[in-house]
């Protein structure tokens, strides 16, 4: 299907849900419910058990999910379980990736990635001086690889992620672990700035939980919005709670509808250009 297609419209809504969190039947209930409410591509967490970009929120939804049995092969069957029609986005972690299969290296997790239905991938702990052979095993299968830009992204590691970078580009708003704020970061437009050139969409993540907070990183320049832990709240809310699947649903499916509508109002914040 291609990553970039969730963005060639309109500014795209990215959802991230731990797969398998809390339970396999009742994640893919949660995230079909996340296409229903108008997400335009899904970020799929692969758990893995030292998560190092996580924060609080997400790590306790990746605990989840481990000890209710996801493992990598797992989750691929929980790919193909998913009645969803939008582009699908693996985030995990290199080893995770490098170690699956019979043959060390990438390959093997792309090939059969590819196979189930994943569209590309986003690995935080994989600096771009060494993604060539996954971004070469991609490359095989048809499959994007998106990068990470934090604030403090050195102009060197910026030019190696644009010669490899495909699909979108993954703009962190702020510094730090994720996790839903209360407000959003300032730094949003200087890193759009930084990237302005770069020939893929950007979509921005890091604090984003509310639709004026998407309406607002979208008219500072965005293409797009990528939310995680305020939907991993709700999940972890319903869990608690021991809530019906299906009400859990509609709570997330009704977010995703106010951060989808946030997004579109965003464009027409946008400066307009004069005419001449």
């Amino acid at each position: 299907m291609g990553l970039e297609s969730a963005f060639a419209d309109e500014p795209a809504f990215v959802p991230y849900l731990a797969a398998g969190d809390p339970n396999y039947g009742d994640s893919l209930a949660y995230v079909e419910a996340l296409a229903a409410g108008g997400a335009d591509a899904i970020e799929l967490g692969l758990p893995f058990s030292e998560p190092i970009a996580e924060g609080t929120t997400i790590q306790n939804a990746i605990v989840r999910s481990l000890e209710a049995g996801m493992t990598p092969e797992r989750f691929f069957e929980f790919v193909a379980d998913l009645d969803v029609d939008v582009p699908l986005v693996c985030m995990t972690y290199y080893n995770l990736i490098y170690q699956y299969g019979q043959a060390a290296g990438p390959r093997p997790f792309v090939a059969r990635a590819a196979e189930v239905g994943i569209d590309g991938f986003v690995v935080p702990d994989l600096p771009a001086e060494e993604a060539g052979p996954l971004r070469a095993a991609c490359d095989e299968f048809g499959l994007d690889l998106v990068f990470i830009v934090a604030p403090t992204t050195t102009a060197e590691r910026l030019d190696r992620m644009r010669e490899q970078v495909s699909g979108y580009v993954y703009v962190q708003a702020r510094l730090g672990v994720t996790g839903a704020r209360d407000d959003v970061g300032d730094a949003t437009e200087e890193s759009l700035a930084r990237i302005a050139d770069w020939d893929v969409p950007k979509a921005v993540g890091f604090g984003i939980k509310t639709g004026d907070h998407a309406e607002r990183i979208v008219a500072s320049g965005a293409d797009g919005v990528i939310v995680g832990s305020a939907l991993v709240d709700i999940v972890a809310e319903g869990y608690e709670n021991d809530d019906p699947t299906d009400e859990v649903a509609g709570r997330l499916e009704a977010l995703a509808r106010e951060l989808k509508a946030g997004a579109l109002r965003g464009t027409q914040e946008r400066p307009q250009p004069e005419r001449t």
